[in-house]
């Protein structure tokens, strides 16, 4: 055109961001004004509609000083679309202030900051706004109530969700799509899958991804694995191709249970659909090969993502961490670093938890030092008990000490039970009654604490002491956690409890060991009798050794799960000294692999020695 007017030039800017191409809206917009024509509050609608959706939050704030100055600063295409932008850029004081200059707020300008605080907070605020506006006499349409919704679900407000599930159905907007997915996900996220389920039900040809990833996220939060399950095949067989979000909350799920059998039936899942390469779907399945143990799978899928994000790199972070590979995390951490990826706090409790099961005293002191000083991350209590662990697991329980009595506030329960593990293993009497004693101030009805102050004095032989403290957990009704250790053979998880003869292979498992015991003296294994604190005779206390939980998981998946695959075996508790030196016996005699992940790390057991080289 050869000569442009403020028609064409406005229609141009609208057309462009109708139609999502927002930069090129927001240039032409400052083309506008170079060829001296002055926006209309549809043009000043548009860009800003622009700016909000590509984040461009400063040059909004320059666009909003323009419109004031043409005089459209009570517009409410312009006001509103102003709440929007600020909304959406996480700046809600801005939003709100705005929304507050308005004198005739209608029902869009409600919805605007609604929305925004119920995506970035505070979620109270847009309960308080949703009641204002109700008072206002404002409409209540579909979309202000799923964002009010949303806010529900953020704060875990049932009762609030329950009313306004009451008014879309007295407004008829139960059957919507949109509806439906905003109830299903807040009664999934605030536990209620009662609810939630009967809302996925109501209409079948309602039903979407949104709303079935929403109620498997609620089954797999509540622990629920077997219904997160069925949901799954439910959408499938109805035709409904999952998405990344669904095998996200799968795999998860997998992942805290260690089931490894689903996680690589839904490996292939996602391979199908080639959410292969989506980082976060990427991530989870880094997490959950390496919970279940395979190490090498776990780095496989790693190093097959092409743009990895700080979730990948902090999952293969905890991994490593988890497996005490604590150089591995080091090098990786400079590789993250090298590949310009910022670290957060998730990232040096790994870099510490790896530091510490590895014994690299310096390095993790280091590293905690440069957290906030190099990296202005702020130590939180989880980093302080990482320190606290790393140095009692090296023997520097003095050096623990001094770093407790200089932390700006107390240990959480965590740091004294790690703080009270190490004088456990190291002897230190003195320290380890300080220690149980802060641990029971904090966790009364934890059993840990009387346990290992009981160890500690059996070890001393303290006969008198150990059974003053077991009297008192008698009288105070604390319960010590028994150990049990389980084993996944096919579709079925084999739980076994220190000499337990439930099982209906029993005989054969018991047959196995003995077999077993003889072949791993023959080999050079003695029993490490000071790890049973009882005041008993040797040969009962190597009785019991024998018969332990991990002893027996693994005797059973030995003569269940064929030589090609390998041997996880799950324990709930820390896996004795003795069970240690044992199954690296074992290992050898037998010639397989055997994994063992026990309440703090992993163990690779194989040809008589173990990934842990005996510090864990």
């Amino acid at each position: 055109m050869s000569q442009r007017n403020l028609v064409s030039w406005t229609a141009m800017v609208t057309g462009f961001s109708q139609n999502l191409h927002y930069f090129e809206a927001i240039s032409t917009f400052c083309e506008m004004r170079i060829a001296g024509e002055n926006p209309t509050q549809f043009a000043f609608s548009s860009v800003i509609k622009a700016c909000a959706s590509v984040g461009l939050v400063e040059f909004g704030e320059q666009i909003h000083c323009l419109a004031l100055k043409f005089g459209f600063g009570s517009d409410i295409f312009v006001v509103s679309n102003l709440v929007d932008m600020y909304s959406k850029c996480g700046v809600m004081v801005n939003a709100y202030n705005v929304f507050q200059e308005m004198e005739c707020k209608d029902e869009v300008l409600w919805t605007a900051l609604i929305d925004g605080y119920a995506k970035n907070g505070p979620f109270e605020d847009a309960l308080s706004a949703y009641k204002n506006m109700v008072k206002e006499g404002i409409g209540i349409d579909k979309f202000v109530l799923c964002s009010t919704l949303s806010a529900c679900a953020a704060l875990k407000a049932l009762n609030f969700g329950k009313c306004l599930h009451s008014v879309m159905v007295k407004k008829g907007f139960e059957l919507e799509i949109s509806v439906g997915n905003a109830l299903t996900d807040m009664y999934s996220k605030v536990g209620d899958m009662e609810s939630a389920s009967n809302v996925f039900g109501i209409d079948s040809d309602c039903r979407n991804i949104v709303a079935c990833s929403s109620l498997i996220d609620g089954y797999v939060e509540m622990d629920r694995m077997e219904d997160a399950l069925s949901v799954y095949v439910r959408l499938r067989r109805q035709g409904i191709d999952p998405n990344e979000f669904t095998f996200s909350s799968l795999i998860k799920a997998c992942s805290s249970q260690a089931t490894l059998e689903q996680g690589t039936q839904l490996h292939a899942e996602v391979i199908k659909f080639n959410f292969d390469g989506n980082p976060f779907v990427s991530s989870v399945l880094v997490d959950m090969y390496g919970k279940c143990g395979l190490l090498d799978d776990s780095i496989q899928v790693f190093d097959e993502i092409e743009n990895a994000t700080e979730f990948a790199w902090n999952s293969m972070l905890s991994v490593f961490a988890q497996h005490g590979l604590g150089k591995d995390a080091i090098q990786l951490f400079n590789r993250m670093k090298n590949e310009g990826v910022e670290p957060n706090a998730i990232t040096f409790v790994s870099l510490l938890r790896g530091c510490s099961h590895s014994g690299l005293v310096e390095e993790g002191l280091s590293f905690f030092k440069a957290m906030e000083k190099t990296y202005g991350v702020v130590p939180r209590e989880e980093h302080y008990s990482c320190v606290i662990d790393l140095l009692g697991r090296a023997g520097q329980l003095k050096e623990a000490e001094d770093f407790i009595n200089k932390m700006p506030f107390e240990p959480n329960a965590f740091g004294w039970c790690s703080f009270l593990g190490a004088c456990k293993i190291h002897g230190d009497k003195e320290r380890g009654k300080l220690a149980a004693e802060k641990l029971m101030q904090l966790e009364p009805e934890n059993s840990g604490a009387p346990v290992l102050l009981s160890n500690i004095y059996a070890k001393e032989q303290q006969w008198e002491d150990v059974r003053t403290l077991r009297k008192m957990m008698q009288d105070f009704n604390v319960k010590k956690l028994p150990g049990y250790s389980w084993v996944d053979v096919g579709n079925k998880t084999h739980i076994f409890g220190v000499e337990d003869w439930s099982h209906p292979q029993m005989k054969a498992i018991y047959d196995k060991l003995d077999a077993l015991s003889g072949q791993i003296k023959a080999a050079g294994y003695v029993p490490c009798t000071d790890s049973i604190p009882l005041d008993v005779d040797v040969s009962v206390k190597e009785k019991i050794l024998q018969h332990h939980s991990e002893r027996l998981a693994i005797a059973f998946a030995l003569i269940s799960i064929p030589s090609g695959k390998p041997i996880i075996v799950k324990k709930n508790l820390r896996v004795c000294s003795d069970c240690h030196s044992a199954i690296k016996y074992i290992s050898k005699v037998i010639g397989r692999k055997i994994i063992v992940r026990d309440n703090s790390r992993f163990h690779h057991f194989s040809n008589g020695l173990c990934s842990c080289g005996d510090f864990w």
